[in-house]
């Protein structure tokens, strides 16, 4: 009797030794791999989970890196929505988003902007323009709140309307901007610089 108990007592603890050689390997690997465990491949060794998972992240932070220019396939059309998800630098100046008729040149914007918007932070004002044919018009200034915090998350929505551009900063109206470029299909370029880091666009 005593025999069989000790044997049983053995095997409880070689299982429970297992499971927690398993539970370690399973916590060390959620660590390493934060929010993206439900893309762990089938069961294998920890280097080659991170090989084959750091890559699309770095990808992806060159692609969104600021200053950023990207094309919008199709032109801006009715009802058709660009999203910037981001966040501010710990010590933010300003930051500009554009969207152009054409890409210019990686210093300049083309011709035509159809919208550009430039958030200072010093003043914290939010400011609105449109440039055609190389000559810029005026300044919109009025906004019912200034939305931006430093080192804060943010996500930025401007819709295309009939006759407008409206913008919304975490769900509520910003601004809103009437076109100043008619030919919507010709909007085909988003730009986007200064003290931001942009982690998503839609």
């Amino acid at each position: 009797m005593y025999l069989l108990h000790a044997e049983l007592l053995r095997e409880l603890c070689t299982l429970s030794s297992d499971m927690k050689v398993n539970m370690a390997e399973t916590h060390s690997l959620t660590a390493a791999q934060g929010r993206k465990k439900w893309n762990l491949p089938q069961r294998g060794g920890t280097e080659p989970r991170k090989a084959n998972t750091d890559p699309p992240d770095r990808d992806t932070e060159r692609k969104l890196a600021v200053p950023f220019r990207g094309h919008i396939p199709g032109g801006m059309q009715l009802g058709k929505r660009i999203i910037v998800i981001g966040t501010v630098n710990p010590h933010p100046d300003r930051f500009y988003i554009a969207l152009t008729c054409g890409c210019g040149t990686s210093r300049e914007p083309p011709p035509d902007v159809a919208l550009e918007m430039c958030v200072r932070f010093k003043d914290r004002q939010v400011l609105r323009r449109a440039c055609m044919s190389g000559s810029w018009g005026d300044v919109e200034k009025a906004v019912p709140f200034f939305p931006f915090i430093r080192d804060q998350p943010f996500k930025i929505e401007i819709r295309c309307e009939q006759s407008r551009f409206r913008v919304f900063v975490d769900g509520q109206q910003l601004f809103y901007f009437h076109h100043r470029v008619t030919s919507l299909k010709d909007i085909d370029t988003l730009w986007i610089k200064g003290s931001i880091i942009i982690s998503k666009l839609g």
